[in-house]
């Protein structure tokens, strides 16, 4: 495994500034000590003292960070656990600052409340200019996105959003902020300067003195001190926690089996029943008629329900419940869409990419004379690029558990977006929010199929109609075929290069825009004449933020293209690249580093060559080369080698394993995620025909870190996967000559 290469320039602006007006005032009570930030005039100290201080000796003071009598310190933190280990990040960013004992540190979920909505993440995507903002208007930004971010429900987990914004900001803060409120009430009462004061391994320690004491010893004292206003934060020679592959506070529970998830759902004292569903297996249509007259007298059966959109079986367990619903004949409506099949919905896309043609849709960026350019070309080349619709397929089930009665809405279940699901939940039951609780544990997998609620919302009208707490689950089946999905999509592209081969025109349409709207752009390329263009079309299944969403298409439209001018070019596809980003260097230098590492201008065996892409998301770019061995006359990939500078990597060793998953996500995607349909409703239905990659088909992933310091960080959960497919489909081309267009890949060696 390569070792992190790591620049030392200035800190950013980003991590200069700390943020005005996010510390708010504390409160003493029990010698424990909870300060915070993101709070102002206001604080609803008495609301929250109960949900997250409630233990013995514990007093809540504020929002983020609890000091107990015992020395244990709490980061709360506001972002989901699903895996990528955002829990233990964020306790370390804040520990660092706050100088903790990371063997001392607990991670704590913060509760829904809109106390605990994500500030930063909400400027981050929304208005990321305001995240450099000078001291004096620091406070109005601070204050109007705090706002905005309570009204939108804006406490969400995505976008591989939770290191780069509230941990750069809230949590380093935080710990900031209470090292210095500690250090000033111990020098009070030892008649110190507070200067002189050394915190390490969450001690107060006065050399000269020979004076020492457990931060517990002044949590009293610290709560009554001044909040820091804009606290500094530790320049990166002085880190002791980040950059560090330090331990992950969520393993031990999942290796020994206590950890919980949604679907481990038991909320004591309730005694559950179990729902199964069935939803319309084509958008849009509803249940016209029902015969359940096998099933209401089948073992533990106690309601069926007809929902309109779908049908409930209810039971004592959940097999009873799926057993019976099987048993039911249900009818549909007929679908109102034109589309009923697969080649309808690509029909559809070439439709209006046709009637756009050369010049027509919508500009999405673009700069120069592209069709000028074109014209007076020495070469020009076109290519028509395809993606199917794709199915997240989170290995915990979706499912959700919840309770109405009394006026009260109580729910359990593993989300991305729990205010957000308070809020749905409220609507659904005619209720208001306040009278909403959302419990939201560990999430087995998401990849965005959690940011959605229509499975909170079915579940809590099944609670609602049966008067009794039930837990509701989907079947493998129901989540692949009547989910929300990533689009399926054609993407075309014409070219043109001058005499010596360089791209001077490049204009690119398709159908389908989300987010985020840099995705479609060739940005990080010095191609003097672009013209990027979407045509939309309307898609038949329902849209879901897919793991880096729109990234996930267009690095394999981009790249795919870029490669294909290069082989036109007769150049070879990582140098071409390179003549590419003459004013980029941060890509460059990640280029020649994964060159390096994949012994890029090696000798191949016969059959065997290497692939190359790169793709910026979401501020971490990633390159990747894959070696694929086509001897067989199907690909075999045989190395993986991947590239990431994300500014500065607070832990290492969570990081690569992030980006692992997201090439492995990537790759299950390119080689067989496909999702057909047949009388307007998807076919695939389980792990059997909606295939995962498997163990002994992904060789061993190097995976290697440039810290370059000088930008904002970046993120980790989601830039692995957007290189993934066109390493791949490159590679096969210069093994084989055979230029993938049309994903999967294994459809095309059938």
């Amino acid at each position: 495994m390569s070792e992190i290469k790591t620049a030392k320039p200035e800190r950013s602006r980003a991590a200069k500034w700390s943020r005005r007006g996010v510390i708010g005032a504390g409160v003493l009570a029990g010698g424990a000590l909870l300060i915070g930030v993101g709070i102002r005039s206001g604080n609803p100290v008495d609301k929250l003292k109960p949900i997250v201080a409630g233990g013995p000796g514990e007093e809540l003071v504020n929002s983020w960070v609890k000091i107990g009598a015992d020395n244990i310190i709490t980061a709360i933190v506001p972002h989901c656990e699903m895996g990528q280990g955002a829990h233990s990040v964020l306790g370390q960013m804040l520990a660092d600052e706050l100088d903790a004992d990371w063997d001392k540190v607990n991670v704590m979920q913060a509760p829904t409340d809109g106390n605990y909505v994500v500030t930063d993440t909400a400027r981050m995507f929304v208005a990321p200019f305001t995240m450099n903002a000078a001291d004096w208007i620091e406070p109005t930004w601070d204050g109007l996105f705090t706002q905005i971010s309570r009204l939108g429900d804006v406490l969400i987990t995505g976008g591989s959003s939770s290191i780069r914004s509230t941990g750069q900001y809230q949590m380093r803060t935080a710990g900031a902020a209470a090292r210095e409120m500690l250090k000033g009430a111990a020098a009070e009462e030892w008649g110190v300067a507070a200067a002189d004061i050394e915190t390490r391994n969450s001690m107060l320690i006065h050399e000269a003195s020979g004076r020492s004491a457990p931060y517990a010893e002044f949590a009293a004292a610290a709560a009554e001190q001044p909040m820091p206003q804009s606290p500094k934060f530790k320049d990166p020679s002085e880190y002791r926690l980040m950059g560090k592959s330090v331990a992950r506070t969520d393993i031990p529970s999942k290796v020994n089996g206590t950890a919980e998830f949604g679907v481990d759902a038991a909320p004591e004292g309730l005694d559950l029943s179990y729902a199964a569903t069935r939803r319309a297996p084509v958008p849009g249509t509803k249940v016209t008629a029902m015969n359940a007259d096998r099933a209401k007298d089948m073992t533990g059966v106690l309601q069926i329900l007809n929902m309109g959109s779908f049908v409930a079986v209810v039971a004592d367990s959940y097999w009873h419940a799926q057993q019976a619903l099987n048993a039911i004949d249900i009818e549909f409506s007929e679908p109102e869409s034109p589309i009923r099949s697969t080649a309808d919905q690509f029909a559809h896309f070439a439709a209006a990419l046709d009637e756009a043609g050369t010049t027509g849709g919508d500009k999405a960026a673009g700069k120069g004379d592209a069709d000028g350019a074109l014209a007076n070309a020495a070469t020009t080349l076109e290519a028509e690029y395809q993606v199917p619709y794709l199915a997240h397929a989170p290995m915990e089930p979706v499912n959700c558990t919840a309770l109405v009665k009394d006026g009260k809405c109580e729910v359990w279940t593993s989300t991305q977006v729990p205010l957000m699901a308070r809020s749905a939940a409220a609507e659904a039951v005619g209720l208001s929010k306040d009278d909403v609780i959302i419990h939201h544990p560990y999430l087995g997998g998401a990849f965005g199929r959690r940011l959605e609620n229509d499975y909170v919302t079915m579940a809590v009208r099944i609670a609602k109609a049966t008067g009794y707490p039930v837990k509701m689950i989907w079947s493998r089946e129901e989540d692949t075929q009547k989910a929300m999905y990533r689009p399926a999509d054609i993407s075309r592209f014409r070219g043109g290069l001058d005499e010596a081969g360089k791209l001077v025109a490049y204009d690119n349409i398709f159908t389908q825009r989300h987010d985020p709207a840099e995705a479609s752009v060739p940005g990080i390329y010095d191609i003097p004449n672009t013209a990027v263009r979407v045509a939309e079309a309307e898609l038949h299944l329902p849209f879901s933020a897919w793991r880096s969403v729109d990234h996930s298409q267009h690095g394999y439209f981009i790249e795919s293209f870029i490669d294909e001018a290069a082989h036109a070019a007769g150049k070879d596809p990582l140098e071409y690249r390179l003549a590419m980003l003459e004013n980029a260097p941060r890509h460059r230098a990640v280029l020649e580093e994964l060159a390096e590492i994949s012994n890029w201008n090696g000798e191949s065996a016969e059959g065997t060559a290497k692939g190359v892409a790169i793709v910026e998301s979401f501020g971490t770019i990633a390159a990747e080369v894959i070696e694929v061995d086509m001897s067989s006359g199907k690909p075999r990939m045989t190395g993986i080698w991947c590239v990431c500078d994300a500014g500065y990597v607070m832990n290492p060793d969570g990081f690569r394993n992030q980006i692992e998953g997201g090439i492995v996500f990537g790759l299950t995607a390119a080689m067989y995620g496909d999702l057909d349909l047949v009388d307007g409703a998807v076919q695939q239905s389980n792990f059997h025909d909606y295939k995962m990659l498997r163990i002994n088909e992904v060789p061993n992933i190097e995976v290697a870190i440039i810290n370059s310091g000088d930008v904002p960080i970046g993120g980790a959960g989601e830039p692995g996967t957007p290189p993934a497919a066109p390493a791949l489909t490159n590679a096969i081309f210069a093994a084989s000559g055979k230029r993938i267009r049309q994903l999967p890949i294994a459809k095309q060696f059938a």
